[in-house]
């Protein structure tokens, strides 16, 4: 493989889903941490669109002092929720209900 130079990566198991087991290096950003969310596109073999698994970034463990993160694991997210979305405190809140939003205007 070619040397990357200042990249750096981190060894980071995975838990559920199709990669249960499975430890692969994933890229860290510049604070150290692997992405919040891990995409896997899986192409599908009629060779229609590919299928996307949606992986969770959790911590692996906590320390005992003061409770701080001691590495990272991705769990499997069935649902595959569109995440990683900046929300801000004026916008509105996404409808997961599927209804119509509730009417405040008398």
């Amino acid at each position: 493989m070619a040397d990357t130079g200042a990249v750096k990566s981190e060894d980071t198991p995975f838990e559920g889903g199709p990669m249960d087991g499975r430890v692969l290096p994933v890229l860290v950003g510049p604070t150290g941490n692997p992405p919040k969310t891990y995409r896997i596109p899986v192409p599908d073999a009629a060779g229609g669109p590919p299928t996307v698994l949606v992986y969770r970034r959790v911590p692996r463990g906590h320390s005992k002092r003061l409770g701080l993160p001691r590495g990272w694991k991705y769990e499997f997210d069935p649902e595959g929720r569109s995440g990683g979305r900046l929300t801000w405190p004026w916008s509105k809140p996404e409808n997961r209900a599927g209804g119509k939003p509730d009417a405040t205007d008398g």
